[in-house]
């Protein structure tokens, strides 16, 4: 574990291009309420000396006004920035923060503990690599922390931190610490974790965050900073295949035709058969071009414009991809829904999706059932509330392009926008997708799913069917 150096010690162009060329790790924050979330993010920041004085002295002055610490300096308030939060000591917003070593870069979000506030919390969940989940040592799991390890589960998200906090105030006991990591493999056994890391902590002393700790004699493993900085990122995750979401269409003169986009996975190089979907249309890759000149090949989080081979019909809302791995093209789906709104959602519910660079209405076919979010056990349902969890089939009004998202989570992904305030109704996970069938077999063209049909692809379900 090293700490960044300052830009003087070898020169300011060096510094940008190491910063510039870091892996960058996502990573949350979560668990139950006062568990110490904000506290833990405030002290890797210090740690880190990410602060600079002037912050260091406005957050002297607040921790005077809004601290819970007494005369010492509350970390928690380097994260909680909203009024309300300060005046109740809990988080509410996702609060995301960024900070760096010589190792990685990292963002993490600060996400809410009450139970009200779930929707928020899937919102920082759903782009994160790993989760670090708290559990007050005094309090041991609670009703929050299974629920957030299940909601961590069903968006994918397979490294865990158990991140056993305040252990201080529970006297360093490694009975209470092995009792609490026993409880949460125990509860955490069937989800499907590839790697439960323990470690016991202090967010508000420093012990074992940043630097190691020497109050836990019989701990004989790292911080928790070592951890985030050694951590595989997607190493085992099945190697996600080229997909380009098409933003607009580069068409400057007559002599040039591309489409720019932002590389969601995967990587491709001039030469390679793509496919542009959902028109299905196959082309080659003539060149990768980008405004500091061409590519030999470029990869996931480049913002490129490709050149086909052939003039092809293609505009907003279309993919380009391999050829070898091709997206299904469907306007029926299958989606496990986050509902966030305040209004009930029913059958027959019309609204507008939005997944990748595409816009379109959907219509709520059928709701199948709601997930228990402490057991993940599903129950027959005809509706879902405000932060309930369900599995729901959509009718869109146009063909799309998409994976599940057990394959892709940008492709697999998608939001549901109320009609009317425009707010953001659901965050959606595609389960399956119904294959569009080809143009005259009528019955399949409108859901015809009974075994033998012919025209479904192939059920690739996420989360192992909870």
């Amino acid at each position: 574990m090293t700490i960044h150096q300052s830009p003087e010690a070898f020169g300011y162009e060096t510094f940008l291009h190491a910063h510039q060329s870091k892996e960058v790790l996502r990573f949350i924050a979560c668990g139950s309420v006062d568990d110490g979330k904000s506290t833990l993010i405030g002290r890797l920041l210090h740690d880190t000396k990410q602060i600079f004085d002037d912050q260091v002295t406005a957050l002297q002055r607040d921790s005077r006004k809004h601290g819970t610490q007494g005369q010492e300096i509350d970390l928690a308030l380097l994260v909680d920035g909203l009024q309300a939060e300060r005046e109740q000591g809990i988080t509410i917003d996702v609060a995301y923060r960024f900070f760096s070593t010589e190792t990685r870069s990292f963002i993490v979000a600060d996400t809410p503990g009450h139970e009200q506030y779930t929707r928020n919390m899937a919102t920082g969940a759903s782009t994160a690599d790993v989760a670090v989940i708290l559990v007050d040592a005094r309090q041991g799991l609670t009703r929050q922390t299974r629920r957030h390890a299940l909601l961590v589960s069903l968006l994918g998200i397979k490294r865990i931190a158990l991140a056993v906090n305040k252990m201080d105030l529970a006297g360093w006991s490694q009975d209470t610490f092995d009792r609490i990591v026993a409880g949460f493999g125990e509860f955490a056994a069937p989800l499907g974790f590839t790697e439960i890391r323990a470690i016991p902590l202090s967010a508000k002393n420093g012990d074992n965050v940043v630097l190691p700790g020497t109050a836990a004699v019989w701990y004989e493993g790292g911080p928790l900073l070592r951890y985030l900085e050694e951590v595989p990122v997607k190493s085992e995750e099945r190697a996600a295949a080229f997909r380009l979401p098409v933003q607009w269409v580069n068409r400057p003169n007559s002599e040039f035709r591309g489409f720019s986009g932002l590389i969601a996975s995967g990587s491709a190089a001039p030469g390679d058969k793509v496919v542009v979907a959902p028109s299905g249309k196959t082309s080659t890759i003539a060149r990768i071009f980008t405004a500091d000149g061409d590519l030999p090949r470029a990869s996931e989080g480049q913002s490129v414009t490709i050149v086909l081979a052939d003039e092809v019909d293609a505009s907003r809302g279309a993919v380009i991809t391999t050829a070898d791995a091709p997206l299904t093209v469907t306007d029926t789906l299958d989606v496990r829904l986050f509902w966030a709104l305040e209004t009930e959602l029913t059958p027959g519910a019309s609204l507008w999706a939005k997944i990748g660079t595409v816009t379109t209405n959907a219509v709520v076919k059928s709701i199948r059932n709601r997930i228990d979010p402490e057991t993940g056990k599903a129950a027959p349902a005809d509706k879902l509330g405000i932060n309930d969890i369900g599995e729901v089939t959509l009718n869109l009004d146009r063909e799309i392009a998409v994976d599940p998202y057990a394959d892709n989570r940008d492709t697999g992904s998608l939001i549901l926008i109320d009609r009317e305030t425009t707010d953001t109704a659901a965050l959606g996970l595609v389960k399956a997708s119904i294959a569009v069938a080809p143009k005259g077999d009528e019955a399949a063209r409108k859901g015809d799913t009974r075994p033998g049909g012919g025209f479904l692809s192939r059920l690739r379900w996420v989360f192992g069917g909870i």
